[in-house]
C-alpha cells in the first residue's frame, strides 16, 4: 500500500468499476472523475498519487491503470471471504453474484442456530461459528462479512481478531471495536436512509 488518503482509497473502488466495464483502450481524467463524483483535478492527483500521470490529450491506459489499482486494494488475486450471520441478510449477501464479479469469493457462512447450521445457500452449507478458527487456520477465508445481531456482533468481531482475521465489514447495526491492526468498515443501513431521506 501506498499510504494514500482515506479519500483517495474510498474512490478507488469507483474509478475500478469504470474501467473494468470500459471498452476502450485509454480513458480520461473527466470520465474517472464523473465516476467518483469528484472534479477532474481530484481524479488526477488521486492517479498521480498512485504514480500514474496521463498522456495530454489522450488520458490514462485503462489496462494498466486498472491493474495498479487493483494491485493497491489488494484485489490482484481474488480473496477468500466468510460470512458470520445466516440470517436475511446474511444469506442474501451469500446469494449476491456482484461480489464474486468483483474478485470476492463466499466462500464460507457460520451461525449458531441449530436451525440454520447444516441448511445449504447455494453451494454453501451454514457451519457452526465454532468452526470458524480451524477455517482460518486452514485458509478458508481471509476476511469476513458481520451481519449478525448488535448484541452478539462485538463478540463475534472479538473471536474474529483473536482467530486472526485482519479485515471485516460490520453489517450489524452497532459500532464495533477492534484493534488499529484490523482494517474494519462499518456499514450501517438505516444511517444511509437517514442522510437519504434529509436530501430527498
Amino acid at each position: 500500500m501506498s499510504g494514500l488518503s482515506t479519500a483517495t482509497v474510498t474512490r478507488l473502488p469507483r474509478y475500478l468499476r469504470l474501467l473494468e466495464e470500459m471498452p476502450r483502450e485509454t480513458v480520461s481524467s473527466e470520465e474517472l472523475a464523473g465516476a467518483a463524483g469528484v472534479t477532474a483535478a481530484n481524479a488526477r492527483r488521486d492517479l498521480a498519487a498512485l504514480g500514474f500521470q496521463g498522456i495530454r490529450g489522450v488520458g490514462y491506459l485503462t489496462t494498466e491503470l486498472r491493474d495498479r489499482i487493483r494491485k493497491e486494494l489488494g484485489i490482484e488475486t481474488r480473496r477468500r471471504v466468510g460470512i458470520v450471520g445466516a440470517g436475511n441478510l446474511g444469506t442474501a449477501l451469500a446469494r449476491y453474484t456482484g461480489l464474486s464479479k468483483r474478485g470476492f469469493d463466499v466462500a464460507v457462512i457460520y451461525d449458531v442456530h441449530p436451525g440454520r447450521v447444516g441448511q445449504r445457500i447455494g453451494d454453501l452449507t451454514i457451519r457452526h461459528l465454532d468452526d470458524m478458527t480451524a477455517d482460518l487456520e486452514k485458509g478458508v477465508f481471509d476476511m469476513a462479512i458481520l451481519a449478525v445481531p448488535a448484541g452478539s456482533a462485538q463478540k463475534v468481531a472479538d473471536a474474529l481478531v483473536e482467530a486472526g482475521v485482519a479485515s471485516i465489514l460490520n453489517f450489524a447495526p452497532t459500532r464495533v471495536s477492534v484493534p488499529k491492526s484490523v482494517a474494519m468498515r462499518q456499514v450501517d443501513l438505516s444511517n444511509e436512509l437517514q442522510i437519504l431521506s434529509y436530501y430527498g
